[in-house]
């Protein structure tokens, strides 16, 4: 396309339709004036934010710029195309390069000349400043109006319906309980309370009873879902026993001693800075703070309980599914006679309310740990055999550097494996950490035995990671499925 066939493009944005602000239309009639009634093109996007150029009508126009239909660029304001520095110095650059010109209406700019840019950036500095400015103010204003109980959207707990209220002259919103919900929360919270029942034994009554969950299309009840309503304060009666707990546990309070009367619900909230604080909502609570108390410290306790010694499995998370219903697989714990913690590899599914799956027996976690370490450590020693000599020089470390590089040379290795078409080098040089002294000229094996044993869970983890795709668990047998040009291999398991 000749030079004197591109047209001009008229870009508008707004971002919030209000009283205040210039819209769409306002903007397009301001850039008309600009083309002197020639034919243009317009772009238009409501509702979209200047901080990013992910707007479908800026991308549309760039790539007509990259067509080389356009010859300039028109807007109302600079900060109309973006308040980011660095995407309007790309969209600046992208312009030069098909010799596109910018104009703003408001904001009279010669860019062909250094000051022109310079004056062109400096303005867009305040643009970013003005939107960084705005965004402290909303931040600001929703932990403010948080503070004085008012509703901040969200969906709406279990148990209750939102209805219009007034709050300090103000018009927002508050929950209302739903009869046939709360029952079932009251229900839950009076059952949980018994010292021998637990998340699954409830999920188990609610099917036994045949009590649908009435906010899921399939009815069904999850565990997890059911730990966090009878941990959420918004269902609380709140009173001073409530005060004194929230207060022990180092959250902030924003209410007055006198507004713990026992009768309302209470929200909490994260803070900007960190930490939690607690609210007095306008509606009125569910559950006396003495059972909700007693199911929160009951849930807290056996989460803490649950999670006991899992650290060093945290490598495997996300790696072990299930063979029969490829779901995946979590860790549980049990505590033997002698107080010894045992860890085994269980199928949620084999617990839940559907119960589709018959579960894993004989797997225990440090079994799946030391059979997986074992493959990822013969996989090490065939990909990657040698250590290369090490001169000695005042600008060297020398040998002895840090375990944690190797996964990094191994990620090294998976790039340049993709960059020769899967194949794997048959010489790859990487270091290895050891406590004793190894002379500068010596080529070594690297130990890996003992390197893969100083590894942290997220090195461990960022090296299965990098080797594995994933591995099946079947009652009997491990199927790990390899990343790149390795093949699955099955392997028995290890009573």
């Amino acid at each position: 396309m000749t030079h004197d066939m591109r047209k001009d493009a008229i870009y508008a944005r707004q971002s919030v339709d209000k009283a205040d602000s210039i819209s769409i239309e306002s903007q397009i009639e301001f850039c008309r004036y600009e083309t002197r009634g020639a034919p243009c093109l317009i772009f238009a996007d409501k509702g979209y934010s200047g901080k990013n150029t992910d707007r479908p009508e800026f991308q549309q126009m760039l790539r007509k710029i990259r067509c080389g239909a356009i010859r300039r660029v028109i807007c109302y304001k600079l900060d109309r195309c973006s308040r980011s520095i660095l995407d309007f110095t790309t969209l600046m650059e992208e312009l030069r390069n098909y010799d596109v010109e910018f104009v703003s209406c408001t904001e009279k700019f010669d860019t062909s000349t250094p000051m022109g840019r310079a004056m062109l950036n400096i303005c867009i500095v305040f643009a970013q400043l003005e939107r960084e400015t705005i965004q402290q103010r909303v931040r600001d204003a929703y932990h403010s109006r948080s503070k004085k109980g008012f509703y901040m959207g969200g969906k709406v707990p279990f148990g209750f319906c939102r209805e219009a209220c007034t709050v300090e002259g103000k018009r927002t919103s508050r929950f209302r309980e739903e009869p046939g919900e709360a029952a079932i929360l009251h229900f839950l919270y009076q059952h949980y309370s018994r010292p021998s029942v637990s998340l699954g034994d409830l999920v188990a009554v609610l099917q036994k009873r045949g009590i649908p969950n009435p906010r899921r299309s399939d009815g069904l009840w999850v565990r997890s879902h059911i730990g966090r309503m009878l941990a959420n304060p918004v269902y609380v009666k709140a009173d001073m026993a409530l005060y004194r707990y929230f207060k022990e546990k180092g959250v902030t309070i924003c209410n007055e001693l006198e507004d713990f009367i026992g009768t309302n619900g209470c929200y909490l909230y994260s803070e900007p800075e960190g930490g939690k604080s607690l609210v007095i909502a306008p509606h009125e609570g569910l559950v006396p703070s003495e059972l909700w108390l007693k199911c929160r410290e009951k849930h807290t306790w056996k989460q803490k309980k649950n999670t006991a010694g899992m650290p060093q499995s945290n490598w495997l998370t996300g790696k072990l599914l299930c063979a029969k219903c490829g779901n995946p697989l979590v860790f549980s714990s049990k505590t033997g006679k002698n107080g010894t913690q045992y860890r085994y590899i269980v199928c949620p599914h084999a617990h839940g309310a559907a119960r589709c799956c018959t579960g894993l027996r004989g797997w225990k976690a440090e079994t799946a740990e030391q059979l997986l370490s074992s493959l990822l450590k013969t996989c090490l020693k065939t990909c990657y055999p040698t250590l290369t000599r090490q001169k000695d020089s005042r600008n060297q470390n020398g040998v002895d550097i840090t375990i944690a590089q190797i996964p990094c040379e191994i990620e090294k290795a998976a790039a340049n494996t993709q960059k020769t078409g899967g194949q794997l080098p048959d010489q790859k040089k990487i270091r290895t950490h050891s406590s004793r002294e190894i002379h500068r000229e010596q080529i070594c094996q690297p130990d890996y035995d003992s390197a893969w044993e100083l590894l942290s869970p997220q090195e461990k983890r960022l090296v299965a990671d990098i080797l594995i795709h994933s591995v099946e668990l079947s009652e009997n047998a491990m199927t790990v499925t390899w990343r790149g040009p390795f093949l699955g291999s099955v392997y028995p398991s290890v009573n």
